[in-house]
């Protein structure tokens, strides 16, 4: 039996990409062989896929002067195209029909809009479809761009309540040291008490955005919150199949609780904060040390930062600035500043909507 029924595959960019930065098809091939015969087994399989770059770069030759945003902009917007049918071809050899699924970073700010994604990814999984998502880079730019392709996919995991994120990288996993160095090992698990990640490098991947640090402090959070997250080599045969029959491979960060869909949404929502509201020690000791489910009363708010309606997030800080958690609010700003140190008045954040960092 498989690990999982419910999972989401990210392809990194050093995968998919042969070292002149063309489109390695071979390679997206045999990963699309073993995506199919995880289907077969009757696995949900959502795949976020990069290279629409470097598919572009097989078909269009851009001048060096071009400046990069345009250059990029141009790049995907003719290699999506030859990306996405590359991969309904391939799918195609194995009875499968997938769907192109391109989104940005202000996809996931409005709750509404949120959900509509989220019903069109579950429609398609449904109808036994399988979506290939990426970030839309022809209109992302600057604070629209994803850190990478790794923040896309577990803001996906997140929202499609998968029980495990893949993360095929070209590396084994996570070392204590640089992959290169012989001395260096691989970390099989990872959780909060070896998760330090001062032995992880900070350099970026040849083709892509991200790095082995970021897809880390990704991968803890998002097991925080009750996901399994595996990081694999993709170059390696059958890596796929092997992984989700139990075969030890790569970096595991073993979920550690399961929470709701919207605190999952939550937790991922920090940069979309519209204000804050700083809390006493009272409050604090009550949210964080009491063991059991608190929401946020507005006895113990001292101040607010910001104008935010309700349903806005808003980040909880306590009196010397450190960050608490995240939460949506019941009430608007100017409520909540009638309401600062009163006893007996309604939560300004319900425990179902907080998320404690």
């Amino acid at each position: 039996m498989p690990l999982y029924n419910n999972i989401i595959i990210k392809i990194g960019s050093n995968v998919v990409t042969r070292p002149d930065g063309f489109p390695d098809v071979e390679r997206i091939g045999k990963i699309v062989e073993q995506i199919a015969a995880l289907k077969k087994l009757k696995i949900q399989v959502t795949l976020v896929s990069s290279g629409a770059v470097a598919s572009g770069r097989s078909v269009l030759n851009i001048p060096e002067k071009t400046d990069p945003v345009a250059a990029r902009q141009q790049l995907a917007a003719v290699g999506q195209i030859k990306l996405i049918h590359t991969y309904s071809e391939l799918f195609a050899q194995h009875g499968f029909i997938c769907a192109q699924v391109l989104v940005t970073k202000g996809d996931f700010r409005d709750r509404r809009h949120y959900l509509n994604m989220k019903s069109c990814v579950n429609n398609l999984l449904k109808n036994n479809i399988i979506p290939v998502v990426n970030e839309n880079d022809v209109i992302s730019v600057t604070e629209l761009m994803f850190t990478d392709n790794d923040e896309l996919s577990g803001l996906l995991a997140s929202m499609l309540e998968a029980e495990a994120l893949i993360l095929l990288s070209s590396v084994d996993g996570l070392y204590d040291g640089k992959p290169n160095d012989p001395a260096s090992k691989l970390i099989p698990v990872v959780n909060e008490t070896n998760a330090d990640f001062s032995y992880v490098s900070g350099e970026k991947s040849n083709f892509g955005r991200g790095g082995m640090l970021t897809k880390s402090r990704m991968a803890l959070k998002l097991a925080q919150v009750g996901v399994n997250v595996h990081i694999a080599n993709g170059k390696t045969e059958n890596i796929l199949v092997d992984l989700l029959m139990g075969k030890s491979c790569g970096t595991h960060f073993p979920a550690q609780k399961n929470t709701s869909g919207v605190k999952k949404w939550v937790a991922h929502s920090e940069e979309y904060a519209k204000g804050k509201v700083y809390i006493n020690e009272g409050a604090k000791a009550a949210l964080t040390q009491s063991g059991k489910a608190t929401s946020l009363l507005p006895v113990g708010v001292v101040r607010t930062e910001g104008y935010f309606e309700k349903g806005d997030v808003i980040k909880i800080l306590d009196e010397n600035g450190s960050l608490l958690g995240i939460g949506i609010a019941r009430y608007n700003s100017e409520k909540t500043k009638e309401r600062i140190l009163q006893k007996k008045q309604p939560s300004l954040v319900h425990y179902d909507y907080l998320y404690l960092k």
